[in-house]
């Protein structure tokens, strides 16, 4: 009905991911090494290796990401865009958890 919800546990880090990963550092004046930036790398030649390890250093910041096992990151890159395909535990829940979205120009 137009109210805002609040969300916990699993939805609450998946948002928490999202929002790391698709903010680019220096957005946040009060952080400016927050984010990992991965609109920026759209349209740019893609060192494989390094974005699945900038994912996975990123994830690591979260609290609510188990590091042990570690995340499992999957992603490609198509024109104009990167979609990702994450397996991690999340910590409150104990739960594995998938997290999948598409980035695009």
């Amino acid at each position: 009905n137009g109210d805002l919800q609040t969300v916990s546990s699993v939805q609450e880090s998946q948002q928490r991911i999202l929002r790391r990963l698709l903010t680019n550092p220096a957005d946040y004046i009060w952080q400016p090494n927050y984010g990992a930036g991965l609109p920026a790398q759209i349209g740019q030649v893609t060192d494989e290796a390094a974005t699945e390890s900038l994912i996975r250093t990123q994830m690591y910041l979260e609290a609510s990401v188990v590091q042990n096992p570690q995340p499992q990151v999957d992603f490609s890159t198509f024109f104009g865009g990167i979609t990702a395909n994450i397996r991690y535990i999340e910590s409150d829940s104990n739960q594995p958890t998938t997290l999948s979205f598409s980035a695009t120009a």
